[in-house]
């Protein structure tokens, strides 16, 4: 059951927009330097490549469950102070990781970097459906997108750089406590709560037993999952698949690496203003969003597939076109929970859709170590990540009947505590 587009009010200001953006950026960064700092991680506590997979998978094994916490604190409480608390304690545990001497201190720093990133999404999705309009959603959700591919641009760039200069651990220590200072401004810009005042407390969280009876829901997670298999792939085994299987430096692979993720930054902006342009000349959200999202999961699985056997000049540009199709499908990824949940269920939305589509940062990992340890190259891994993609093409398109608001006025509220 569907209602019309409800433009919330007030406007969400620019300077929000930013920090949200920011927020982002410093969440990739933090989370991609553990990929970054791979080979060198790799030698120095001589891990295997199924330890270092399960390093990469760890962080999603509190990240993605507790999405759907993270999104009924910012509907409950409010954005402004879940996602400076979960920012904090991700950036400590950065800090931290800088100290870590054996497998089993990283491994636990993972999980707390995971608790402490959760908040982002959900806090970011209730913030912008209860304050940003239908048609300025794109380019809200296109700076945020590009911020999430800036991260790991600078994290492997300039991150790679450092690491390669003074050594893995000064890099984790730096990156934790530059983090704490997004702190400052966010404060500054929310004091007296008119900037991020929402529906928050004004209205009980839905419960979730409505949320997943809705058909949707089930679509876009299933094609968030399939999306975010083939991007975690590629942000978490970049950097080893560059240096050991094509044989590029850590110089050289920092450098390709920041090139193929300033692909899909530029990508996202500009799929971000297509996309409200075309929503102002007349078209509806879901012809917008169903277009670009069954485009570009198409896309990568088609250039994950070509990616199989291709040589390593060939695989940059490759992987640099895969890049371009991720820059499509992240946007409108958080634009669909924002429509279809609204103001009054965005966040709790974009927490169970996050929630499923992170299982696969805790699969890609994993089996890509498992794959790439048994059979000594990439292929299966790139031709799995192809297939996924496929399969997600086919979620947005078809599972998913229409983007539109879901009316929740005649669904009954959850009750006043609980995650029911």
């Amino acid at each position: 059951m569907t209602a019309p587009v409800a433009t919330p009010s007030p406007e969400l200001s620019i300077k929000i927009v930013l920090l949200l953006a920011v927020a982002v950026f410093i969440n990739f960064v933090d989370r991609g330097n553990l990929a970054t700092a791979s080979p060198l991680l790799k030698d120095e506590l001589g891990l295997t490549n199924s330890q270092i997979g399960v390093l990469l998978s760890a962080f999603f094994w509190s990240y993605g469950p507790l999405q759907p916490v993270a999104g009924w604190l910012a509907q409950r409480f409010g954005v402004r102070y879940v996602l400076p608390a979960g920012l904090a304690l991700w950036a400590t545990a950065t800090a931290l990781t800088g100290l870590a001497t054996s497998f089993t201190l990283l491994l636990a720093l993972r999980v707390l970097l995971g608790v402490g990133e959760s908040a982002t999404h959900p806090c970011n999705s209730a913030l912008l459906a209860q304050r940003a309009p239908v048609h300025e959603r794109g380019r809200a959700n296109g700076l945020i997108a590009a911020c999430q591919a800036l991260g790991p641009v600078f994290g492997t760039l300039v991150g790679g750089l450092v690491m390669a200069t003074f050594g893995w651990r000064v890099g984790f220590i730096t990156f934790g406590l530059v983090s704490l200072a997004w702190l400052l401004p966010w404060y500054a810009v929310t004091r007296g709560g008119r900037e991020t005042a929402t529906h928050a407390g004004t209205a009980r969280p839905m419960r979730y037993r409505a949320l997943l009876l809705q058909r949707a829901m089930w679509g876009a997670s299933l094609g968030h999952f399939c999306h975010n298999y083939a991007y975690y792939f590629v942000l978490s085994w970049l950097p080893l698949f560059l240096v050991k299987a094509h044989g590029f430096g850590v110089p050289a692979m920092a450098e390709i690496g920041a090139g193929i993720y300033a692909v899909h930054a530029v990508s996202a902006v500009l799929t971000g203003w297509l996309s409200d342009r075309w929503i102002v000349a007349g078209a509806t959200p879901n012809r917008v969003q169903k277009t670009l999202l069954v485009t570009a999961m198409a896309g990568v699985a088609l250039t994950m597939m070509a990616c199989a056997a291709a040589g390593p000049r060939l695989s940059v540009a490759l992987l640099a076109a895969a890049a371009m199709f991720f820059g499509m499908t992240v946007p409108n990824i958080y634009a669909i929970a924002q429509t279809l949940g609204g103001h009054r269920a965005a966040g709790q939305w974009m927490g169970i859709q996050n929630l499923i589509g992170n299982l696969a940062g805790v699969l890609a990992p994993l089996i890509t170590g498992f794959v790439v340890d048994r059979t000594d190259h990439y292929y299966w891994a790139f031709v799995i990540a192809a297939l996924i993609a496929l399969v997600g093409s086919l979620a947005f398109g078809v599972v998913i009947r229409r983007i539109e608001p879901v009316a929740w006025s005649e669904i009954s509220p959850a009750p006043a505590r609980g995650l029911e």
